[in-house]
């Protein structure tokens, strides 16, 4: 799915552009963009990739910390917006027993761990339901993006010169 938005994304813009977008998905994130801007179709130095991906991916969290409990009450007046909440929140909660434990920390840690569901996005809707304020939950889900970018740097960076080497 993130390959098929790339691939469509790369009709319309460059490369430097994709990436942004990609990082603010909630489906591809900084993850996603890292490994796009990697590979030999994003092609994009490390210097351009993880500064575009750490913008990009935190751009929405502050909007959605400041928007989820309002726009969650709204919609869930209607049985789909009911519906689509319930689904939201039943998987953050799923997360957040983890991070309920060590609050800030946790979501830090929850953020920076670059796996599926582990993302900007989803510490946001976890903050959310444990209920922190926007002004602890926001710089643990910036510590978090920044350390994921770490981590994605190595990964997607180590891996695409490795792979040159060997090819």
């Amino acid at each position: 799915m993130r390959e098929a938005i790339a691939l469509f994304l790369s009709n319309f813009m460059s490369a430097k552009g994709v990436t942004f977008v990609l990082a603010m998905l909630p489906i591809s994130e900084l993850r996603g963009a890292m490994i796009y801007a990697a590979s030999p179709l994003g092609n994009l130095p490390l210097s351009e990739a993880l500064p575009l991906s750490l913008v990009g991916n935190l751009i929405p969290i502050l909007p959605i910390l400041w928007t989820l409990e309002p726009l969650s009450r709204w919609c869930s007046r209607f049985p789909v917006g009911e519906r689509f909440f319930t689904w939201v929140f039943e998987r953050a909660r799923s997360k957040s027993e983890k991070v309920k434990r060590y609050e800030t920390f946790g979501l830090t840690l929850f953020v920076a761990i670059p796996l599926p569901v582990t993302g900007a996005w989803t510490g946001a809707a976890i903050a959310f339901v444990l209920g922190l304020k926007t002004r602890r939950a926001f710089p643990s889900i910036v510590a978090g993006v920044f350390i994921a970018g770490i981590i994605m740097s190595v990964v997607a960076y180590g891996t695409a010169t490795l792979l040159r080497l060997i090819l």
